[in-house]
């Protein structure tokens, strides 16, 4: 039987360890992956586009795509799957352990919440201020690097969450801009 961690997964973080791993990349990766715990960044940037009457519409479609994720993410996707850390699965399996740069994840792989979250957010920036959009896609590109450089994620765990976080961005910002739509139709009759 196929196995994608060994045969796909496993093979590109030990490549990224193998020949990325730094000491400048050691000291900056961590802090770029604090950027994404718990959504925070991209959580503070939402509320603070709510206030902000011009970005209301923007602010509130961040808000859902994040609620989204998290429901879709966090609560229902991590739990269902199961999946083990990468520093975990290879500690079990080949009895080799993982340095790590950051405190251990507690919960399971799969999906990526840092990357989930980080694109959900920069989508709905890019469709709807392509200014902020850029700075934000590449951010959130950075963040979902950084799981994998720090060895929490395998890399299908990060290429779903960015599959679904674009997903979701896209879905919040449709959802927001046909809710304006009716609001206008409504307040026009």
């Amino acid at each position: 039987m196929f196995d994608l961690t060994r045969a796909f997964d496993l093979p590109i973080l030990d490549w990224i360890a193998d020949h990325l791993w730094c000491l400048i990349l050691d000291r900056i990766m961590p802090i770029i992956t604090h950027l994404g715990d718990a959504g925070i960044l991209w959580i503070a940037l939402t509320v603070l586009l709510l206030f902000l009457p011009k970005h209301r519409k923007t602010g509130l479609a961040m808000g859902i795509a994040l609620v989204m994720g998290l429901l879709i993410c966090n609560l229902w996707l991590k739990p269902w799957v199961g999946r083990l850390r990468p520093f975990d699965y290879v500690e079990q399996c080949f009895g080799r352990v993982i340095p790590l740069l950051i405190n251990a994840p507690k919960d399971f792989s799969f999906p990526s919440g840092h990357t989930i979250a980080s694109f959900e957010a920069a989508t709905v920036l890019l469709l709807r201020h392509k200014k902020w959009g850029i700075p934000a896609a590449i951010l959130a590109g950075l963040i979902a690097f950084s799981r994998l450089y720090l060895y929490v994620h395998y890399p299908t765990d990060v290429l779903a969450a960015m599959a679904l976080g674009i997903g979701i961005g896209l879905l919040s910002n449709f959802l927001v801009n046909q809710g304006a739509a009716l609001y206008q139709q409504r307040t026009l009759q």
